[in-house]
């Protein structure tokens, strides 16, 4: 990001929010229709945050961390349900029952038990019951990963702000098709809406979670 924008943000925004005690993990939309090469979704970034993701479903399984999946799926005749989004967007069209596009990507699949909010728009939290789910859990930080950064992700840390969650969004692990989008949503994520953090980072915070969770070692 420019200089100049970060220059211009400081002492006005960008106030650091924090994990809090009980994070989930959110992974938004990683489906193949992003990473098969030739597929008009196709983005090269998100194919990265594929491959880096892995690590930190690992970690929050390992953890004892909720880990909850979306995908897009519509289920109307001509894709009614995505309603003026898809008008805008044919190419969201291709999230239907039966297209290999439409499955989830090797590696970050959900695993059993680990819940799985099919959308029809942008955020995980329009149209579903995710935030209830997350506050009846007594859920308080919502850590992020998935695709699109300018799209999926961008709108879910908004709503999950707007929820009442600490919002995290891993860096590593979410991606889009240009960096352009990609960077500039996430200075802006990172300044008005969540912390932006390494993967490196978010592997500390919950391990170090955890550790508070379990206590001082007996003796």
């Amino acid at each position: 990001m420019d200089p100049a924008a970060s220059e211009n943000y400081r002492g006005v925004w960008g106030n650091r929010i924090g994990f809090g005690r009980a994070p989930a993990l959110l992974v938004i939309d990683f489906m193949k229709a992003y990473t098969e090469a030739g597929a008009p979704l196709y983005a090269p970034g998100v194919v990265r945050a594929v491959a880096e993701t892995p690590r930190l479903l690992a970690a929050a399984r390992r953890h004892g961390v909720p880990v909850i999946h979306t995908n897009i799926l519509y289920h109307a005749p001509g894709c009614a349900d995505g309603g003026v989004w898809v008008r805008k967007s044919p190419v969201m069209t291709a999230m239907v029952a039966g297209n290999p596009l439409a499955e989830f990507c090797d590696g970050v699949e959900p695993v059993a038990g680990e819940p799985v909010f099919t959308k029809q728009y942008a955020s995980a939290f329009f149209g579903t019951s995710l935030a209830p789910m997350l506050h009846a859990q007594g859920i308080d930080t919502v850590v992020l990963a998935g695709c699109s950064t300018s799209g999926c992700i961008r709108a879910s840390a908004v709503d999950a702000v707007q929820h009442g969650f600490r919002t995290i969004v891993v860096r590593d692990c979410v991606g889009d098709r240009h960096e352009a989008p990609h960077e500039a949503n996430l200075f802006d994520i990172d300044a008005k809406y969540g912390d932006v953090v390494t993967l490196d980072e978010a592997l500390e915070a919950l391990a170090r979670i955890q550790a508070a969770r379990a206590g001082p070692p007996s003796v």
